[in-house]
């Protein structure tokens, strides 16, 4: 095993033995040994001590199981929240909001001490020194230091957090509302300790896929091309197979359903005055339930990729177990608050790879072996990308000469979806339709991905490039028999 000196690292080893225990048939026995296994001995390899190293362990293997790190409590509880913190992690941020560097130069001025209205701010021959139980965080001292000497410092989840939904309580821990979360997934990025992670649904799949009597189908979304090097999505699919599911579906598939129903709603959208947004992100669609709730109107009636071809699966195929597996934290929560009735379990990347590893899945063969196909267009798998909503929607709009009187625009990120709201709001938006991607680059960006965005942007766009530009007819497939509409 490899020194556990990285956060990415200590995630993926613990999700990888609590997968390698539950295909093992004995997670529920020996769940609490995992920590010793990870961490033996008593040296620390990345926190003060061993015990508390364990103990955050403990907290993951938790997560992994489906279950709230200890200690976590709502006062508002919100059964959809799949962010948490894991409070015993949470350490080592700087806690003073405004700090005395070392370039304080002990002036003879003292304007910070001049500057500060309650008296927290001393002189000393070794530099200011600031009383912290005076200090209200206030900043004036911040403005008024020639040298730039004291700096105001937030915390990185908070700097994170698109939709300031942290807040740190009386014990300076952080605590996330979710009123505000969107469950994006920023802050799990964002926590250099990694104190925020998301509950997984895992083993709850690794059970699925051991009962004899259930057929398990994963839907894979168009990011996880790229994801795994060069392995080709065939190599992929046949991979997944590998661990039991007995089928393997491209989610692109129900982004070409998207694109035709989004379209048509765009122009049914446009002839009556109205704006339209896109609602495959889940993130974009929380932002603006939750923080633009007034807006929840423009939001596009279409459901996302996922539930589309999910519905499609089930129209064929109605007793199987379905699995969606992407880069997004946020989908999970879009199962649980919507679809938990439709979709069984979420697995992101990160979860997929654990499981791959702990199957010791590590060849997938070659394209030489039983083709597993790809049905999507290249317009569906560029649902991946920012702007591959818009330039699929488009596309439709093209074929129907309607492109020259549309307006569209796309958001890559949480600010320009925030900006992009606002000017709705404020009826100054000129576009007709908003692509909204919660995550810089769109979903390929996403927090649960395995490879850096520009490279797997490059091997996508790549595979996209020597695809047939043609858009498939959604009606010679018989997916106008999937239900792709929703009610607010």
């Amino acid at each position: 095993m490899q020194e556990l000196t990285d956060i990415v690292q200590i995630k993926h080893e613990a999700l990888k033995l609590t997968a390698k225990h539950a295909f093992s048939g004995t997670l529920y026995q020996q769940y609490e040994q995992i920590p010793y296994e990870m961490i033996p001995g008593i040296k620390p390899r990345f926190r003060c001590c061993v015990y508390r190293e364990r103990e955050i362990v403990r907290q993951r293997v938790r997560m992994a199981m489906g279950k709230l790190p200890i200690d976590v409590m709502y006062t508002d509880k919100d059964s959809t929240q799949v962010v948490h913190v894991i409070p015993c992690a949470c350490e080592g941020c700087p806690i003073s909001k405004i700090t005395v560097t070392p370039n304080c130069q002990s002036c003879l001025a003292k304007k910070c001490v001049k500057a500060c209205p309650f008296g927290a701010i001393s002189a000393t021959p070794s530099g200011a020194v600031i009383d912290q139980s005076k200090c209200r965080k206030c900043g004036k001292c911040v403005a008024a230091c020639p040298y730039n000497a004291i700096v105001e410092i937030e915390r990185p989840c908070r700097r994170s957090c698109p939709v300031k939904a942290i807040s740190m309580d009386e014990n300076d821990i952080a605590t996330i509302d979710p009123a505000k979360c969107v469950n994006c997934g920023a802050c799990v990025i964002g926590c250099p300790f990694g104190a925020i992670s998301d509950v997984s649904m895992m083993v709850n799949v690794i059970d699925a896929l051991q009962d004899r009597d259930k057929e398990v189908v994963a839907m894979i979304a168009p990011a996880i091309e790229g994801q795994f090097g060069t392995d080709t999505l065939p190599q992929i699919k046949r991979a997944i197979r590998q661990l039991g599911f007995d089928d393997v579906y491209e989610v692109a598939l129900g982004a070409d359903m998207v694109a035709y129903s989004e379209a048509e709603e765009l122009l049914e959208r446009k002839e009556a005055g109205e704006k339209l947004t896109s609602s495959c992100c889940p993130a974009f669609v929380n932002l603006v339930r939750k923080h633009f709730p007034d807006l929840m109107k423009y939001v596009s009636t279409t459901v996302s990729p996922m539930v589309a071809v999910e519905r499609y699966i089930r129209s064929q195929r109605p007793d199987v177990v379905t699995v969606f597996i992407g880069p997004c934290i946020a989908k999970k929560n879009e199962v649980m608050a919507g679809y938990v009735d439709e979709i069984d379990y979420v697995l992101t990347f990160e979860e997929l790879y654990a499981m791959l590893c702990a199957k010791g899945v590590s060849e997938p063969g070659d394209d030489s072996e039983e083709d597993t196909g790809e049905d999507a267009t290249r317009y569906g798998k560029g649902f991946a990308l920012s702007g591959g909503v818009t330039g699929a929607v488009r596309r439709v709009l093209e074929e129907r000469g309607a492109t020259a009187e549309i307006r569209t625009l796309k958001c890559s990120g949480a600010d320009e979806c925030r900006k992009a709201m606002l000017m709705l709001k404020a009826g100054r938006l000129p576009e007709d339709f908003v692509e909204g991607m919660f995550c810089e680059g769109g979903c390929i960006g996403g927090p649960a991905t395995l490879d850096e965005l520009h490279h797997s942007k490059k091997v996508l766009e790549g595979r996209m490039n020597g695809m047939d530009s043609v858009v498939r007819n959604v009606e010679e497939k018989e997916l106008h028999r999937a239900d792709i509409h929703r009610h607010h």
